[in-house]
């Protein structure tokens, strides 16, 4: 299964989702994503089979450690974009958006240097 920047954002909206929640199901992805049962269902058997997540018998879903790194790399990203966008002005929610938009496609190197430039004026 390639990663791609929608599979990211399910990844990145369960690792939220566990922050926040503790747990996760997928009916908690439907109503974040606003995408239908069987769009869920669907996906998550897709990453299960593909070893980015396990479903325990509640049903809960959980990263694994190659899901959790993906998550996690997506999650820092749109942390730090978001902020610096906010930081030179742009509406919060804007700035969010844009963030997603960005997230994927931005190289290492340069999300590299604007989270260390963010680091240095924080």
């Amino acid at each position: 299964m390639e990663i791609r920047a929608s599979a990211e954002d399910y990844l990145e909206t369960i690792l939220v989702l566990k922050q926040k929640k503790g747990k996760v199901r997928s009916i908690d992805i439907v109503n974040h994503m606003h995408f239908s049962k069987p769009t869920i269902s669907i996906k998550m058997k897709q990453f299960r089979d593909n070893g980015y997540i396990t479903i325990d018998d509640e049903r809960c879903i959980h990263l694994t450690e190659k899901g959790e790194a993906i998550a996690s790399r997506i999650h820092e990203r749109h942390t730090i974009l978001t902020k610096v966008l906010i930081a030179i002005g742009v509406e919060a929610q804007q700035a969010y958006d844009d963030a997603c938009k960005v997230e994927h496609n931005i190289s290492d190197e340069t999300f590299g240097c604007i989270k260390a430039f963010y680091m240095r004026i924080t």
